[in-house]
C-alpha cells in the first residue's frame, strides 16, 4: 500500500523555535479523540477530514527542528491533491501561524518562566473552530471521563471513517451533528443538558447562520471575539477562556476548579482570589493567561525530559 510523508518546519511566525512535544502536551482536551498524543508527545495520531474523505495521519519529530506528517502502515495514502490541505490543517494545529516571540521577550526577564523560550506556549488546535468548541461545551460542568464519553461518541458514531482504516474516524462534520437524533445525545453521548445546545450550535454552523471559523479574523477585537462566543448557548466564563487561548488570543486567564487549587499549589499561597491571580500575572499584558497557564503545566514535561 502506497504511503506519504511530508516535513513540516518547527518554527513559528517570528522565528521562534517550536517544542513538539510540549506543543501536544499543552492541555488536555488536545487529546480527545480523533487525536491519540503518546504520553511522551513524541507522537500524534489523527483522523483528518478533506473534502468527502478522512485519512489517517501521523506526526512526529525528525530530530532536526522539523516535524514529519505521513500515512502510517496499513493506512492508505492521501491523493496528491489532497495533500497540501493535510499538511495545511496540521500546520494550523499546532498553531505555527503564531508569532510568540514577544512573549518570549517577556519570559526572559521572569525567572519562573523563563524555560518556555525553548519552545512551550503554543495551544494545539482542532482543524476547525467548531471541533474546539465542541470539546470546549463538553469539558463544562463534569468529569473528564465524562468529557471523554461524550466526545468519543460523537466522533465514533457520526464521524467518517479512515480511508482503508474504518475503526479511526475523524471528527464530525456540523451538518451530522445537527441531523443526530435527541436519543443519540440523551443515550448514547449522555450529554445530559448539553445534547440540545450541541445540536444548536451545530445546525446554526451547518446552515451559515454562524460563521465560527471567522473568529480566526487578526483583525477583530478580543471583546468582539468574546461577544460572538457568548451569544452561543452552553458557553459562558470559562468556555471563553479556554476558547480565545485556542484562537491565539491570550490575555484572559482560564479560571475554574483545576487551575485555581493549581496556582495555590505552585504559588504556595494560602489563600486566593481570582483578582489576585489576575494581578500577578498582569505584567504579561495580552500574554497574561498564557503565561498564567504555562505556570500551571511546567510540570507537563514528556519522561525523560529535563
Amino acid at each position: 500500500m502506497a504511503t506519504w510523508s511530508s516535513a513540516i518546519g518547527l518554527v513559528g511566525a517570528g522565528g521562534e523555535p517550536v517544542d513538539l512535544a510540549r506543543t501536544l502536551l499543552s492541555h488536555g482536551v488536545a487529546d480527545l479523540p480523533p487525536n491519540e498524543i503518546a504520553a511522551d508527545g513524541t507522537l500524534l495520531s489523527t483522523v483528518l477530514a478533506v473534502g468527502e474523505g478522512a485519512w489517517l495521519v501521523e506526526l512526529t519529530s525528525d530530530g532536526s527542528g522539523r516535524a514529519r506528517v505521513r500515512s502510517p502502515a496499513g493506512a492508505s495514502a492521501p491523493p496528491a491533491a489532497h495533500r497540501p490541505e493535510l499538511a495545511a490543517q496540521i500546520h494550523h494545529m499546532l498553531a505555527l501561524d503564531e508569532d510568540l516571540s514577544g512573549f518570549y521577550l517577556l519570559a526572559a526577564a521572569d525567572p519562573a518562566l523563563a524555560w518556555v523560550a525553548a519552545g512551550a506556549g503554543r495551544m494545539m488546535r482542532s482543524p476547525t473552530v467548531f471541533e474546539d468548541l465542541v470539546k470546549t461545551i463538553c469539558t463544562t460542568n463534569c468529569t473528564w471521563s465524562a468529557t471523554v464519553r461524550m466526545v468519543s461518541a460523537l466522533v465514533r458514531e457520526l464521524g467518517t471513517a479512515a480511508t482503508h482504516v474504518r475503526e479511526r474516524r475523524a471528527f464530525p462534520a456540523p451538518a451530522t451533528v445537527a441531523d443526530a437524533g435527541d436519543s443519540f445525545f440523551r443515550d448514547v453521548a449522555r450529554a445530559g443538558y448539553r445534547g440540545p445546545y450541541l445540536r444548536a450550535l451545530a445546525d446554526d454552523v451547518a446552515s451559515g447562520r454562524l460563521d465560527l471559523e471567522a473568529l480566526r479574523d487578526p483583525t477583530l477585537q478580543d471583546d468582539e471575539v468574546a461577544d460572538r462566543l457568548l451569544t452561543v448557548a452552553g458557553v459562558g466564563p470559562y468556555a471563553i477562556a479556554h476558547m480565545m487561548m485556542l484562537l491565539g488570543r491570550y490575555q484572559r486567564l482560564i479560571l475554574d476548579s483545576w487551575t485555581r487549587p493549581k496556582y495555590r499549589r505552585v504559588s504556595g499561597r494560602a489563600r486566593i482570589t481570582d483578582k489576585g491571580i489576575e494581578r500577578a500575572f498582569r505584567r504579561y499584558r495580552e500574554f497574561a493567561g498564557l503565561a498564567f497557564w504555562l505556570t500551571l503545566t511546567e510540570d507537563w514535561l514528556p519522561p525523560g525530559q529535563p
